[in-house]
This record gives C-alpha cells, structure tokens and sequence, in this order.
C-alpha cells in the first residue's frame, strides 16, 4: 500500500493532524485486506489519491482477486493505466446498467453502438462523457460552446444530449450479446453446487486474548487522546478547586447544615454531569465497534468488559482527584474511611453515568442527539435525586416509583449524607439550645432512612452499574440481530422507489436562453462583460 515512510506515525483525530486522508483510506483498506475476506467491496478506494498511489492499490487489489478472491470496486473517473487492470466492467447511470462484462470489450460495445473512443482518449473519461447526465446540464448553460472546430468534427457527442446517448446505450445493451452472455453466466453460476464456503463464526482467538488485545488498545487509544479524559480530569480539578473554595472550611454551625447539604448535592449531581464531556469520543469508538464487529474480529461481550476496564483508571484518577480536593478544602468528616467513601461515591456515579452514555451513543445515530438526550437524561436525575424535592415527596407514580429507586444520584445524594453528618453534631437556631445530631437532621430535616448503612447506597449503586452496562449489552446484540430485517425492510422501499423513478435527475426545465460569444483570453481587453 505504500505506507512505509508514515509507518510511525499516529492515524489522528480531531486534535491531532497525523497522516494524510489518502494515507488514511489506505490503511483502512489494508486492514481489510489483513483479514483476508472471501468478498472485498471498496467504495471508492481510489478517491483523494494521487496517480501513482491509485494504482498501486488497484494493482494490489488485482493481485488479491486474481489469488481467489472477489474484489467488488467503485471507482469513479480511473486514469488509463487503471483502467487496464480491471477485469469486469459494470457502468451504472441513474441506477440502469449501461454495460456489464469483460473490461476490454467495453470499448468494442460503445464503437458498435455509434460512440467509439477517440484514439488519443482514456476510455473511462470517455464512457463518463456518454453515460454522465450532467454533462447536459453543464452544455446547457455554456451554450454548446466548443473549444474548436477540430473537436466539432471529431467527437460524436458535440451535437448529441447525453441522455439520449445513456438511453441508446442502455437500450441497445439490454438486446446485445453481452447481456445474454451475462444471463447465461449467471444461470451457469447458480447451477454450481459445492462451492458454498462455510463462513467462519467469531474470531479465532480465545476470549482471554480478545479481552487482553482490546483493553490494551483501548487504554492506548484513550491515553493519547486528550478529549477522552485528560481535558475532562483538567475541569474536574478546577471545579473541584471552585467548590473547595466557596464551600471553604464549612464548619459546624447552624447554616453549615445547608451549606454541606448543598455541597453534597453538588459533588453527587453537577460533577456528574460533565461526564457527557466525553461523548464525542464514545460515537467514534462505536463507529470502529461496528465496522469490526461485521467482521467477526470479538463478541460483544468481549468488548463490553474491556471498554469498562481499560476506562477505570481514567475514572478512579478523576474522582480522586476531585474528592481529594474537595473533601479537605471543606473539611468534611474526617476519617480514612469517610474520604474513601467520598472516592467510591464519586466514582461509582461518574461510572454509572460513563455506561449511560454509552447506552446513548449505542441508540442514537449522531453526535447533536446524544448530548440532547444525555443532557435530558441526567437533568432527570438531578431532579429527582432527593435535593430539589425531598424523596418521600415525590410523586408516588413514576417519580418516586420507579425512578427514584434506578437514580444513582438518589443513592449517591444519600450515602454523601450520611457519611458527612452520622456522628457530628451541629449548633442550634437559638443560642442555649441543645446540640442538634446529624442523624436527626437527616431523619427529621432530610427525610432520608438511616436505618441501613451508607455501603448499601453503594453496593445499589454498583447495581445499577452492573445493570447498565448489561443493558450496553443487550442492545448491541439486539441491533446485531435486528439489523439484517431493518436493512431488508429499507432495500424493498428503496426498489421500490426505483421502480417509481427510474432516473432521478431532470435535465433543468428552464435552461438558460442567454448565448455569449467567448474569445480568448488575449483577445478579450477592450470587450464589456458579458455578465451585467
């Protein structure tokens, strides 16, 4: 493929240049080509490159075939020297075939046709020019301007509208001894029995060595790539540093009652929601998702597991980071165990909301929908984690049951509580006053059950976790099932539409009537513009 002097270097992204676009287009072809598949279908391979490139992927690609391969191309506007390597030629206008069989006869067809390629032409502009509608269009407006005489003479098409040559050449195709040749062939073909080749099932290599492959590259991919989680652990430190500052040494009074009630919600509900920073990358990774899961490469499964493990760490630094920060800024309950609480708490919700949006990226066919809907899915979540409305006020249906009860921020809201006020005591309204205990104010004040110990707000937590991610699960699997009966579906109703339509581009029902008399580049000074 050519790529030996970009062979240490990185692909790219959005912040990152790397290697060309015609460099790119051809390691995604040789990574196709590494599989060593049974049928290759290329979309334009040889589009964005240069000459010499585009022929050393098709020379390539020839050599694939010709080893027992089957090669499928688009490939629009070839120079002569590619043209030369193909094998079958099919011409497509307007969805109608043109001519279909053996590339060399192609000319032969269009000479017997009444359109031969002039001699010092490449046949495939050539065939462009016959089959190509919007050459009529382009005529339409020059005003049939030819660049000389000696063209005029030569070239059949001057006085011709292209569609009118397209729809000769498809008629006299239709009844010419290359299309009964290709029926004949085909009939012969589907007569063939035991050339059937079973196709391989899954990948080759143990679940072990898929797990280990995918999560290494996925950590690779996410450590290089700044917007996954460097830039968003760089926010989270500055909000982190913004909330110690204002919640600064909070202390034990009355007011500090709201003021750690506050700080708690925030942590537990605004610091989550900056995980939706990173789902322009989760789109992206589902895009290589699916381009390799059609091939087989690894289960669903597999991949699931390794996207969570190679992302912990990257979560486990970013909670840190920010319950460090925060939890001794604001001096809340001291105690090893109580700042480990705060990282788990912090860290199962930032999990939870990282599988969300990935639930999202899995559903959702664009980068502008999945912010929407994973905006509206944490707003939801914040609205109904216990802060703005006590959870014993919410509405029994629905918001209180079940909503409430799958909201991680609920637990996360609850577990924050207890941690911080179960065993500190605070001042009274009125001075002379007895102290007033923290669990009475999150049982009488806060409606929240302390009957059960905060690790059970984690352990439900880690449930719902759990849940999300089998729920990743199912819908990857379910869309890979489904997917075949969509694609069905949209192929009878595009046929069908074809059916209605045969061509579906109209030579303008008002062409310009405006005539101008071209000269020469030399001869032009002096001369008013012909466009007013």
């Amino acid at each position: 493929m050519g790529l030996q002097d970009c062979a240490d270097r990185l692909i790219g992204n959005w912040h990152l240049r790397g290697i060309s676009g015609g460099e790119r287009k051809r390691v995604s072809i040789a990574l196709e080509i590494l599989t060593r598949p049974i049928l290759l279908f290329l979309d334009e391979p040889t589009s964005g490159l240069d000459s010499a490139s585009a022929f050393f992927v098709v020379q390539t690609l020839r050599d694939i075939a010709h080893s027992g391969r089957t090669v499928i191309s688009a490939v629009h506007q070839p120079s002569s020297e590619v043209f030369k390597l193909f094998d079958d030629l099919c011409l497509l206008s307007d969805g109608e075939t043109v001519y279909f069989g053996r590339a060399e006869t192609a000319v032969e067809f269009f000479a017997e046709t009444g359109f031969p390629c002039p001699s010092r032409r490449n046949p495939s502009d050539h065939f462009l020019r016959c089959i190509n509608t919007d050459f009529d269009t382009v005529t339409t407006y020059m005003g049939l301007y030819r660049a000389s005489e000696i063209e005029t003479l030569s070239d059949p098409l001057t006085n011709t509208m292209t569609a009118t040559v397209k729809a000769l050449l498809v008629k006299k195709y239709r009844s010419s001894k290359y299309a009964s040749n290709l029926r004949v062939r085909i009939q012969e073909i589907s007569k063939i029995e035991g050339l059937m080749l079973e196709r391989i099932r899954g990948s080759q290599a143990k679940w072990w060595k898929q797990l280990l492959t995918l999560t290494s590259r996925s950590f690779v991919n996410m450590s290089r790539d700044i917007g996954y989680y460097w830039l968003r652990i760089v926010i989270y430190v500055v909000v982190s540093i913004s909330v110690g500052t204002v919640f600064f040494d909070v202390g034990t009074s009355f007011n500090a009652i709201f003021a750690r009630g506050s700080c708690g919600a925030f942590i537990s509900g605004f610091m989550t929601f900056m995980s939706i920073g990173g789902f322009p990358s989760f789109i992206e990774e589902m895009k290589v998702f699916y381009r390799e899961r059609v091939n087989r490469h690894y289960g669903i499964a597999v991949y699931t597991l390794a996207n969570f493990i190679s992302a912990s760490p990257f979560l486990a630094m970013m909670s840190l980071a920010s319950s460090a920060i925060t939890y001794y800024m604001v001096k809340l309950r001291p105690g090893i165990s109580h700042f480990l609480y705060v990282w788990l708490d912090l860290l199962a919700s930032i999990a939870v909301v990282e599988s969300s949006m990935m639930i999202i990226a899995a559903l959702v066919p664009n980068f502008l929908m999945g912010v929407i809907l994973g905006a509206g899915y944490i707003g939801i979540m914040m609205m109904t984690s216990g802060y703005f409305r006590f959870l014993p006020d919410l509405p029994k249906v629905f918001w209180r049951y079940p909503i409430s009860y799958i909201n991680y921020g609920a637990w996360a809201l609850q577990g924050a509580y207890k941690n911080d006020m179960i065993g500190l005591e605070f001042d009274p309204l009125f001075p002379g006053d007895p102290k007033l205990k923290g669990e009475d104010i999150l049982k009488d004040t806060l409606k929240i059950k302390v009957s059960y110990s905060k690790w059970w707000d984690v352990a439900a937590i880690a449930a719902i976790l759990v849940s999300c991610r089998l729920l990743f699960f199912v819908i990857l699997k379910f869309k890979e099932r489904a997917s075949p009966c969509f694609r069905a579906l949209l192929t009878k109703r595009i046929l069908r539409n074809l059916s209605k339509r045969p061509s579906f581009r109209k030579i303008p029902s008002f062409p310009s009537q405006r005539q101008h008399n071209l000269h020469p580049l030399s001869l032009q000074e002096g001369l008013d513009s012909p466009v007013p």
